[in-house]
């Protein structure tokens, strides 16, 4: 594969625009005296140096340029770079000079919402927020055409391939530990990460990237909806079962230190059960008085 030339950001001084300025002005004004100068007297030379003053007076006036805060002025001269100004101000320099002008405040990327597969295979809607900023002028305006695109395309391309390493929650995955979900601050650093190395030979810096949108894709919503239903209700019927064992432990427990009641195995399975039913119920239960003896 052929090595690319990378350019690289050089710092360019122009001429202060206000010296500049007051020569182009007496120049102008010089050239004003001279055409009076050759009505007056009738003089040819006054006359040629009149023109002459008043062409290059046209010609400098283009070399004046502003730069705001924030902002930079990539210099190109006949085709060749010759630096970049980044300091704020009125400058002069040569007025053939391509003067490109490039932002270097915080840009905001709003991703749209893209349609991926997590690790499982499973489909999910999922876009991102970018955070970024030109770092190398140079870079930007003449190693990749039309840099804004440039990071757009890039930034889903990252969040594809992030999404797809990992499940969307937890506890689909046995062996991975890191989901899109509930390990959010872990996926925004690797997907700053990725973001970074591949719009790097842009001179980009990518200052925060973060997921603004997360969710099951439209078909499958509703199935995963019930498997989350499902799960949170197995893990409550779980610990009422966990507390109710205990409590019925406990009061065959305290039945037996006090010695209320003398219960052989058969009471003691009734009375579990009984117990087991009344704490785990969905509904409150009815009693039934048994007026008989358990044994008839």
């Amino acid at each position: 594969m052929q090595s690319r030339n990378t350019t690289k950001e050089t710092t360019f001084q122009p001429l202060g625009g206000a010296l500049m300025l007051a020569v182009v002005l007496f120049l102008f004004a010089a050239s004003v005296t001279a055409i009076v100068l050759a009505a007056a007297h009738r003089e040819p030379a006054f006359g040629i140096a009149a023109g002459a003053g008043l062409l290059l007076f046209v010609l400098l006036l283009p070399g004046f340029f502003v730069v705001e805060p924030n902002l930079g002025r990539a210099l190109v001269l006949f085709g060749s770079y010759r630096g970049t100004v980044r300091t704020a101000g009125f400058w002069w320099t040569n007025p053939f000079t391509n003067k490109k002008k490039i932002s270097l405040r915080a840009y905001n990327l709003n991703g749209k919402t893209l349609k991926v597969n997590d690790l499982l295979g499973n489909p999910i809607e999922i876009a991102a927020v970018v955070v970024w900023q030109v770092k190398d002028s140079a870079q930007a305006l003449f190693d990749v055409e039309h840099f804004e695109h440039f990071v757009e395309v890039q930034s889903e391309s990252a969040l594809r391939f992030v999404a797809s390493h990992h499940p969307y929650d937890d506890g689909q995955a046995g062996d991975v530990t890191t989901t899109l979900r509930g390990s959010s601050d872990q996926v925004a650093r690797e997907l700053q990460h990725e973001l970074q190395e591949r719009i790097q030979i842009a001179g980009i810096e990518v200052l925060e990237a973060r997921l603004s949108h997360l969710a099951y894709a439209q078909e499958i919503a509703h199935a995963m909806l019930q498997r989350q239903q499902a799960s949170a209700i197995i893990a409550a019927r779980t610990k009422i079962v966990d507390g109710a064992v205990g409590m019925v432990e406990m009061a065959l427990a305290r039945l037996s230190e006090r010695g209320v009641i003398t219960l052989d195995d058969e009471r003691k399975a009734t009375l579990v059960g009984n117990l087991l039913v009344v704490l785990c119920g969905n509904t409150n239960p009815t009693p039934v008085v048994n007026t008989g003896s358990l044994y008839n």
